[in-house]
């Protein structure tokens, strides 16, 4: 089973800080390879800056899925139209305006 930290409020991977219906994503940050649902999350709980995942490195399994619990990679997830693979469960698009805060772009 892969640990979330940061301040979850269930099982599908949702916190304090997002907690609608499609908000079930948790990303693994590069600098701790630790997995939390949020960049806020993170900046509360990590006790260090949040490092950026290059472009050269999408193909890293990054991104879990909050309701099977599949890891994808990060290029997965950008592929994935915001739906698992696996499970079809959908994923919140808004999640798209924080991209900048977990992957670097060109």
């Amino acid at each position: 089973m892969i640990e979330v930290k940061g301040k979850t409020v269930d099982e599908q991977t949702r916190c304090i800080h997002y907690h609608l219906r499609l908000d079930i994503i948790a990303i693994k940050f590069k600098c701790c390879n630790t997995y939390y649902p949020c960049f806020y999350c993170h900046e509360e709980a990590a006790g260090h800056k949040a490092d950026r995942w290059s472009t050269a490195e999408f193909d890293i399994h990054a991104i879990l899925c909050g309701v099977c619990k599949q890891e994808m990679t990060i290029q997965e997830y950008f592929s994935s139209e915001y739906q698992c693979p696996c499970c079809k469960a959908a994923f919140n698009p808004k999640c798209s305006n924080h991209n900048h805060l977990y992957f670097e772009t060109e």
